[in-house]
């Protein structure tokens, strides 16, 4: 699959929801992430179709991007936040955004202490913060 075919794919995944593109991930490969963002779903289907396509990253990058703090070498228990940072997450049709700040962390206009403050306001049940928003493993 290459050029306008490829495209044409890329751009067929925006039709999609969430069980279309756990569907389509199954159909193409294996079965799917637990994701329960479509939009994350969506991106990682795309570049893996691209990367198919076009072929993925050299060895040399994969080291460079391993060993570089803060990037793709580092796993979800070692994630550093920084005011400014911003979270999303979907949850149960609605879409969430917290904004990292030096007191802690701004969800519709409130500041709560912690992520899992943040999570259990949107949930409603007892969550870890973290993993709610996608920063550990397993999450």
């Amino acid at each position: 699959m290459i050029g306008a075919e490829l495209e044409r794919a890329v751009l067929a995944l925006e039709a999609l929801n969430l069980e279309g593109l756990r569907a389509e991930w199954r159909r193409r490969w294996e079965p799917p992430p637990r994701l329960r963002s479509t939009e994350l779903l969506r991106h990682l289907m795309a570049w893996r179709m691209q990367t198919e396509a076009a072929g993925g990253l050299d060895a040399e990058t994969r080291r460079m991007l391993r060993r570089a703090p803060g990037t793709a070498g580092r796993t979800g228990n070692d994630v550093t936040l920084r005011p400014g940072q911003r979270l999303t997450r979907e949850w149960r049709g609605g879409h969430y955004e917290v904004e990292v700040v030096a007191s802690g962390f701004v969800h519709a206009g409130k500041t709560y202490k912690s992520l899992s403050e943040v999570a259990r306001v949107i949930t409603g049940t007892q969550w870890n913060g973290p993993r709610f928003f996608g920063l550990r493993k397993g999450a």
